[in-house]
C-alpha cells in the first residue's frame, strides 16, 4: 500500500509518481486502463462509499469499457475530494500526477485508496497475490511557476518514451511525429488541455488553462519543449560532422 511518512501542506501542489512493484506491468491491457482512470476519480472521495454507489459505478465503467466511451465514464460528481487532479498520465510500469491536496492527510489517503483498490482489482484479474505498487510514492513540491510549467510539460511529454525509447538522452528526431503521438494518446490529461474532451471529469483544469494561456498555449508549452529536444539532437549532430 504506497504512502509517505511527510506531512504534505494543504493548498500546495505536489507531483507524485506511483510504480509497479519492480517497474512490473500495472496496465495490461485496455481494461486495465479505464479501470485505473475510474480509480482516480472514485477514491478522490473522504466520504464513505456505499454498496449502492459501487454498484452503479461498476455498471457504467463496465458500459463505458463496452462501447469504448471516455468522458461518459462519470455522470455525477458527488464527492467530497481529497485532492483537486491537475493533471495526470499513466504509464504502461507507473503513474503520473500533479495534485493540489483540499484536507489534511489528503494526497497520503488519496494515494492509500487507490494503491489499494486497483491492487485489489488487478489481484483478482489475474489471479495474483501480494503487492502491486512500490511501498513508497515518490513526491516533489511545486514551489514557483517555473517549476509547474516543466512539470506540466514532462508529464505530458512522458508518452515519448513509448514510441522513442531514450529520447531524454538523445533527443527527438521528428517532431510532428511525436506531437501527433502525443494528441492521440488516451491515457493522459493531455487531450483535455488542448480542447480534445476525453476524461475531463477527472482534472480541474481551470487554474493551469489560466496559468499557460488557454487551450492553444498548453499546446504551444508542449511543442516548444519537443522541437527543443528536437533541435537539441541536430545540434550534436552538426558538432559531430
Amino acid at each position: 500500500m504506497p504512502y509517505r511518512k511527510e506531512g504534505f501542506a494543504n493548498e500546495e501542489i505536489y507531483h507524485i509518481i506511483l510504480r509497479g512493484l519492480g517497474d512490473e506491468l500495472i496496465f495490461k491491457d485496455l481494461n486495465d486502463y479505464y479501470r485505473g482512470i475510474f480509480c482516480i476519480y472514485e477514491f478522490n472521495n473522504s466520504n464513505p462509499v456505499s454498496i449502492k454507489y459501487r454498484r452503479e459505478t461498476r455498471n457504467r465503467f463496465k458500459k463505458a469499457i463496452r462501447e469504448r466511451v471516455s468522458d461518459k465514464l462519470i455522470e455525477e460528481d458527488n464527492r467530497d475530494k481529497l485532492v483537486e487532479i491537475l493533471v495526470f498520465c499513466f504509464m504502461p510500469n507507473h503513474i503520473h500526477l500533479l495534485v493540489r491536496q483540499l484536507e489534511d492527510n489528503g494526497i497520503t489517503k488519496f494515494m492509500r485508496k487507490v494503491g489499494a483498490g486497483y491492487a485489489g482489482y488487478l489481484n483478482r484479474k489475474y489471479k495474483r497475490k501480494g503487492y502491486v505498487f512500490q511501498n513508497r510514492f515518490r513526491s516533489i513540491h511545486i514551489e514557483n511557476d517555473n517549476q509547474l510549467r516543466t512539470i506540466f510539460n514532462y508529464i505530458h511529454i512522458n508518452p515519448v518514451s513509448l514510441i522513442a525509447p531514450g529520447w531524454k538522452e538523445k533527443g527527438i528526431k521528428n517532431s510532428g511525429e511525436i506531437l501527433k503521438f502525443l494528441e492521440e494518446y488516451k491515457w493522459s490529461s493531455y487531450q483535455d488541455y488542448i480542447g480534445k474532451k476525453n476524461f475531463s471529469s477527472i482534472t480541474n483544469r481551470d487554474f493551469i488553462l489560466e496559468f499557460l494561456g488557454g487551450d492553444n498555449g498548453c499546446k504551444l508549452a508542449i511543442e516548444d519543449w519537443v522541437k527543443y529536444k528536437e533541435e537539441l539532437i541536430k545540434s550534436q549532430n552538426i558538432l559531430l560532422e
